[in-house]
């Protein structure tokens, strides 16, 4: 029976892992490591227990997914003598559990000693790890999980392509970590890895950085989905065809052990899964613990996008088990499930099969193209990347004008929703939130996506991506420096305003609102159809800049808002228009009723259109490969 090297046992000297330690281990002892021997020391007497996200084996998906019927730890030791006990976890333990009947104590000294455990694995265990009891100073090193496989290896020829629009620092880290710790190594992966990078920016110096391995292709600015669309094409054409292709962002940190387990999960998936996504989790890049999603849904009453997992924190143990055991399928339907292309990997066949992403530049075509292929999912414990939070880095050129028009456009073709009147619905919203915050700019940002949409899928057919997206970020509202804003306070006459003093309390904060408050809003649009004055304390209220934030005890029938990105140090201010307000509301409808009338035209224009949008020699000719 053959077996493999699936996992190495993770210990990292990156800032994330100095600063988080917990995601790698716990324990109640001094842990040093060394970043040029890889091997790591155990301080003195203590416990250390590798439960963790990165080295805990995730069981009871390896025995779903795989052909896995065995598991071993292997290790190598030296130093006072010590004890390895296999740890478990089960779907409701509240920390790890030891399994006595799986041990060894090491006979001590300065030779190192291997340690091999087969470890006991029943078919409720989640997840399978190790402890190390220490009686004096210990060092490790060489510690990996093997499995034994029922069957042969699977050949897999994995492709990593990343698009990268001006993120020189992200993408030419990531190219030497693939370098160094992937191609340069003496795992199997090595013999059977190319990476695409797929310079929008044209950038990057691409003769200095491609070899026999890696490939950089400057390529027009054609967004997320050209990018990965000619990564995908590059892969299928590469001189060893790949079987897979891994889609990862540019702006993201990634451990190069995710990719090597991924390669490792794909040579042993029973045939179930041979043509299922791997979607790797979004950790955040600033607060590193912290898990946001791995696959999402679409979530069919308001179109809007949707994790499908709570929130998660991977330095905790028992949210780690929760994310192995969790059930998507109480909650999510299959049909709306996708997974996002920060770490998305896809089978050839599957491309072959559904053909390219839609020509939409940038959201919705990881979602679009989800849902049109309805794959199995596999996910995993440590499979993933950290990417900067949304939070941080609202673009209304995104979250209005692109967002708008591509979920229209992927409502047509594929049948994202139930109906397309869910994102009508959408629109209707953002469109009445950004004018009950006097945001008449960004209003009128997502009439112009609806706007862009209604004109059919000729207009996408054409290389105009670019300048829409561009021309999206040159209306936009415009937020100033802290000091221009300041200044502008000034000469307003807001007195009491000095950004100096404000605090993450003062910009978040909202209060509630009585029932007659909410009434007058809905009916009002926040006083917009009806002047009422009422008494103020001052003349403005500060509200956060992002635009799905709704502070509505804050802004209710104020006059003067003051809007602030406090991450960026930015801002703006907006005075109620009523006019404006006029101008807005005339547009939508005017559009709405374009929209009634050339419905059934305009989805079976885009449904007719989704095969050749989609097809490779449309690509091509798209991106001038040809």
């Amino acid at each position: 029976m053959p077996s493999m090297r699936f996992a190495n046992v993770l210990m990292e000297t990156t800032p994330r892992a100095l600063s988080y330690p917990t995601m790698y281990y716990h324990t109640d002892q001094s842990v040093s490591v060394d970043p040029e021997t890889r091997e790591w020391t155990l301080g003195g007497t203590g416990t250390t227990d590798f439960t963790t996200y990165f080295n805990a084996l995730s069981v009871l998906k390896l025995r779903k997914y795989t052909r896995a019927t065995g598991f071993h730890l292997h290790l190598e030791i030296k130093g006072a003598r010590c004890t390895v006990t296999q740890t478990k976890a089960y779907r409701l333990s509240p920390e790890p559990e030891l399994e006595p009947k799986v041990s060894a104590v090491t006979k001590g000294g300065n030779a190192w000693e291997s340690v091999d455990l087969t470890l006991n694995v029943d078919d409720e265990m989640v997840l399978a790890g190790f402890q190390i009891k220490t009686t004096g100073k210990v060092t490790c090193r060489n510690a990996y999980y093997t499995l034994d496989i029922d069957g042969d290896l699977a050949d897999v020829e994995l492709s990593l392509s990343t698009t990268t629009f001006k993120k020189e620092s992200y993408i030419t880290k990531n190219i030497n970590l693939v370098k160094k710790k992937i191609l340069d190594s003496d795992n199997d992966i090595a013999k059977h890895f190319r990476m695409h990078v797929i310079d929008n920016g044209q950038t990057l110096p691409y003769k200095e950085l491609s070899d026999d391995k890696v490939t950089v292709s400057p390529n027009e600015n054609v967004g997320g989905a050209g990018g990965f669309a000619r990564g995908m094409i590059e892969s299928m054409e590469q001189d060893v065809p790949a079987t897979h292709v891994l889609l990862m962002d540019d702006d993201v940190e990634v451990s190069p052990e995710s990719i090597m387990r991924t390669y490792n999960l794909l040579r042993i998936v029973k045939p179930q899964y041979s043509e299922a996504f791997v979607s790797g989790a979004m950790l955040n890049y600033e607060d590193v613990q912290d898990m946001r999603e791995d696959t999402g849904f679409i979530e069919p009453n308001i179109g809007v996008c949707v994790p499908a997992k709570p929130p998660l924190q991977v330095t905790k143990f028992v949210d780690i088990v929760y994310n192995e055991c969790y059930d998507e399928t109480m909650s999510v339907k299959k049909a709306n499930r996708y997974a996002a292309w920060w770490y998305c990997c896809i089978p050839m066949s599957v491309i072959k099969r559904n053909g390219m992403p839609m020509p939409i530049f940038v959201r919705y075509d990881d979602v679009e193209y989800g849902i049109r292929c309805k794959p199995t999912f596999m996910t995993m414990n440590g499979l993933g990347i950290w990417h900067s939070k949304f939070e941080i880095r609202y673009n209304a050129a995104v979250e209005r004008y692109q967002s708008i028009r591509n979920g229209m456009i992927a409502q047509m073709t594929t049948e994202l929703a139930p109906s397309i009147d869910t994102f009508l619905r959408e629109l209707r919203d953002q469109v009445n939130l950004e004018l009950k915050k006097f945001n008449y700019t960004d209003a009128e940002l997502a009439l112009a996506g609806f706007e862009d949409f209604l004109k059919g899928p000729d207009f996408i057919k054409k290389p105009v991506a670019q300048e829409c997206f561009m021309k999206a970020n040159r209306e936009k509202e415009k937020l100033v420096s802290f000091e221009e804003l300041q200044k502008q306070a000034d000469s307003m006459g807001l007195e009491d305003l000095d950004l100096s003093t404000l605090t993450r309390q003062v910009i978040d904060y909202d209060k509630p609102r009585t029932w007659t408050e909410r009434a007058f809003d809905y009916v009002t649009c926040n006083g917009h159809r009806v002047l009422v004055t009422k008494p103020k304390n001052k003349d403005y209220v500060v509200i956060p800049s992002a635009g799905w934030i709704y502070p509505a005890g804050m802004i209710h029938d104020e006059k003067i808002i003051v809007a602030v990105d406090w991450f960026n140090k930015k801002g703006i201010i907006r005075t109620k228009n009523v006019d404006r307000y006029k101008e807005v509301m005339k547009r939508y409808k005017r559009d709405l009723a374009y929209f009634k009338k050339h419905r059934s035209r305009l989805q079976q224009e885009y449904k007719a259109a989704r095969k050749t949008l989609t097809s490779i020699p449309f690509w091509k000719q798209y991106l001038g490969m040809e």
